[in-house]
């Protein structure tokens, strides 16, 4: 049965994907971003979804999201999935040296952006008969790595928003899941890197990372068990990679 479904940060990468995954599977889709041209795009890709609405906001902004769940039109409500992927890393510094503006960027669209959206996004889910929120988080969000200080930290609040959110919702009947990727080769490194391109293909060298494709499949998998099934916590890393420090690199390759 096709499913109405929001998808964050919807215009690159896990968002991409996840949109063409479940537009395939002829689901009614919204999806979100700030770059409205490029969610246009993909709407009008998106042939084999039953619906696809627009709405162009940044999460950081606490009176756009509301604007644009106030002019969600009626036909797309209930939301049966929200999917909170919109997010981002920026540098690489000692804590000491970080930019304030990137850490300003990264708990504004990580946390409060999640915060945002799930909170207007609530009285759509309640409407629906079996709703189910799924949090792309990290692997960063149970560790920490030097030069991820502020990156983990926002992550780690994912994984307790993520907890929080299925104790408090658990009476509602609302289901709570979080993805937590490890290397997966998107635009992710190169919004770290800032745009330079050698920097971000040293982070998959050597090893074959994660696809978006990947992640999209994971979703598919946690988002369709039985009704009475939740895979609260999923952590998919390459096979090449252990934990957040130990990568296993071909040498002649890396």
């Amino acid at each position: 049965m096709a499913k109405t479904i929001l998808i964050t940060g919807a215009t690159a990468g896990f968002g991409e994907a996840m949109a063409r995954r479940f537009a395939r599977k002829g689901n009614r889709l919204i999806i979100c971003g700030r770059r409205s041209q490029r969610l246009q795009d993909l709407a009008k890709s998106l042939s084999d979804a039953d619906e696809v609405h627009c709405m162009a906001f940044d999460v950081r902004e606490r009176d756009a999201v509301q604007k644009a769940f106030d002019a969600l039109p009626a036909d797309y409500s209930p939301i049966d999935i929200l999917i909170n992927n919109a997010g981002l890393a920026l540098g690489r510094e000692h804590l000491g040296a970080g930019h304030l503006d990137d850490w300003d960027t990264m708990i504004d669209t990580n946390v409060k952006g999640l915060l945002y959206v799930t909170r207007f996004a609530l009285p759509f889910l309640r409407k629906a008969a079996q709703p189910h929120i799924l949090n792309i988080g990290s692997i960063a969000g149970t560790e920490v790595y030097p030069g991820g200080n502020v990156y983990c930290a926002s992550k780690h609040a994912v994984d307790a928003l993520s907890r929080a959110m299925r104790q408090e919702f658990l009476p509602e009947g609302i289901a709570v899941s979080q993805i937590r990727p490890g290397l997966a080769e998107t635009e992710f490194s190169l919004v770290r890197f800032k745009g330079d391109a050698r920097k971000a293909a040293q982070v998959y060298a050597g090893m074959e990372a994660l696809s978006a494709e990947d992640v999209a499949d994971a979703a598919e998998f946690v988002l369709s068990r039985p009704a009475h099934v939740c895979i609260n916590d999923l952590e998919i890393t390459p096979r090449a990679q252990a934990n957040a420090f130990l990568i296993h690199r071909d040498q002649d390759d890396a």
